[in-house]
């Protein structure tokens, strides 16, 4: 069915790897605390409002899985280990990760911290076939990384990141160009981009119910049922997917955001959440060797009305103390709020690369002692996990109605 687009020929010439790490957070955790390996656990924060980031495999089996709320997961899964997220951690083992894609091929698309399109047709001379790449980059992960990954490969990164998902968790299956039809279209029709509830329910009316079902179906029709994206649809029931491993360009923003159980009207507490999603926001700048040359505040409040402001810094940072200063001083320049904050949130934008040495943030000598304390913060945070060591100003946990632990950004 190649003459539908791409020839067989060029299918066989493209070799696209998607490489999707195991259950990310949770398996970063179990290595650095081997006692948790096996066992039930999530990673969040336990609050009302908060949602899971990650979970085990074996949390997974009582129905846990990654944005459920904090609050149903642990009614779920009561057993479960709750590990609060150490995000500029994940950072370094997903730069870790990038290093080691890049050995491979030049053509990296990172779709998040934790999976990527590996393009390896240049260097099937050099490395063997697309197969062989993928069994060296995962026994590559596992070795240098001590977590495991499941890969897809195929001719399209359609086709890679179906086989991936399907070959979890730490397993790999190859899709070749002659087989890519016939793997599709034993595929419930929900497996395609684009086929969400709604449609799977409208589609399903007209006995619609695999992508072999969608493939036969008329042009006019599926227009009629899924509107512009029908044809997209049906091409990619068919395996046509020209769309090149692109690399991505450099993250525009990094931020934080936390919901309250309990509204808040009290600028106390609001501050000591600024300064708490400072730190980590700046914790993730560091680790990730970015500096923010603008820092956002998002306020949303009881009514769910949103409210945003930023500041332009005069000499990017990776400092929590310099994005609390600005922070502060939007939150001021709000000036009387109309209701109670329901949610907060931190945000350094306009990131630019560092080399991760000190930057000179202004003549002030405690603008070094500042990044000299929250470099050691980093250190001991890899070491010991969140929290262990943190500014005297939250060491106090306000246990009042209105503030409550962060919620995952």
């Amino acid at each position: 069915m190649a003459g539908r687009g791409e020839s067989l020929q060029s299918l066989r010439a493209r070799g696209i790897l998607h490489v999707d790490m195991d259950a990310f957070f949770v398996a970063v955790e179990q290595r650095e605390r081997p006692e948790l390996r096996g066992q039930l656990v999530i990673v969040g924060f336990p609050a009302e409002r908060s949602v899971v980031l990650s979970a085990s495999y074996e949390a997974r089996a009582y129905g846990i899985r990654s944005a459920m709320p904090m609050a149903v997961a642990m009614r779920q899964c009561p057993g479960a280990v709750i590990v609060p997220p150490r995000h500029g951690l994940y950072y370094e083992v997903s730069r870790e990760l990038m290093r080691i894609f890049a050995d491979f091929t030049h053509l990296v698309e990172p779709l998040s911290v934790d999976e990527a399109f590996l393009d390896v047709s240049g260097a099937v001379r050099r490395l063997g076939p697309p197969e062989a790449i993928a069994a060296q980059t995962k026994a590559r992960i596992r070795r240098e990384l001590g977590i495991t990954a499941s890969v897809g490969v195929a001719a399209t990164k359609f086709v890679a990141k179906i086989a991936s998902a399907r070959s979890k968790p730490d397993g790999l299956l190859v899709v070749r160009p002659e087989d890519t039809v016939a793997f599709l279209h034993a595929l419930p029709v929900g497996a395609l981009w684009g086929v969400g509830q709604k449609a799977r329910e409208s589609l399903a009316r007209l006995g619609i119910h695999t992508v072999a079902d969608l493939a036969h179906t008329p042009d006019s029709t599926l227009r009629r049922v899924l509107g512009s994206s029908g044809v997209h649809a049906k091409q990619l029931a068919w395996g046509i997917d020209p769309r090149p491993v692109t690399p991505v360009r450099e993250e525009k923003s990094l931020g934080a955001e936390e919901t309250f159980p309990v509204d808040v009207a009290d600028d106390a507490v609001l501050h000591r959440e600024l300064l708490r999603l400072a730190h980590r926001v700046a914790g993730r700048l560091r680790a990730a060797q970015l500096a923010a040359g603008t820092v956002a505040l998002k306020l949303r409040y009881s009514d769910f009305s949103t409210l945003s402001r930023s500041h332009a810094l005069s000499v990017p940072t990776d400092s929590a103390q310099q994005l609390y200063t600005a922070a502060k001083s939007l939150l001021a320049s709000v000036g009387t709020r109309p209701l109670s904050v329901r949610l907060i949130g931190l945000r350094g934008e306009r990131l630019e690369r560092s080399d991760g040495a000190p930057r000179q943030l202004s003549l002030d000598r405690a603008d070094d002692n500042w990044r000299t304390a929250e470099e050691a913060l980093d250190r001991v945070a890899a070491r010991f996990g969140p929290g262990t060591l943190r500014p005297a100003r939250l060491l106090r946990e306000w246990r009042g109605p209105a503030e409550g632990r962060p919620e995952a950004p």
